[in-house]
């Protein structure tokens, strides 16, 4: 399994809006693109500011370039990001997964 990992900085102030914005669109799109095994999302407030974390997790480089296309290191973005970010990173990082215990507790 390959985790894809991209991060964002927002006002905190928008961060529930941000959010809200992300589940209409990057996670319904991880969601319904095939070889997509799930997505966590991290949320670190910072005085004025909003740091996302997504890392998204992937049976195949395959199934990543369904999602983002053939160039798998760069970003994906959708129209109102630009209303919402502070930064735009071009690029993504990807590890192996090597190891993973999850509690549902």
């Amino acid at each position: 399994m390959i985790a894809r990992t991209w991060r964002g900085v927002t006002r905190a102030d928008d961060a529930d809006a941000y959010l809200a914005y992300l589940k209409k669109t990057g996670l319904a799109d991880y969601r319904a693109t095939p070889g997509n095994r799930g997505v966590i999302v991290q949320l670190a407030i910072d005085g004025d500011r909003a740091m996302f974390e997504l890392t998204t997790f992937w049976e195949s480089e395959q199934a990543i370039a369904r999602f983002a296309g053939d160039d798998v290191t760069v970003a994906r973005y959708y129209p109102e990001d630009d209303h919402f970010l502070l930064e735009r990173p071009r690029h993504v990082t990807h590890a192996m997964v090597v190891h993973l215990d999850v509690s549902d507790e």
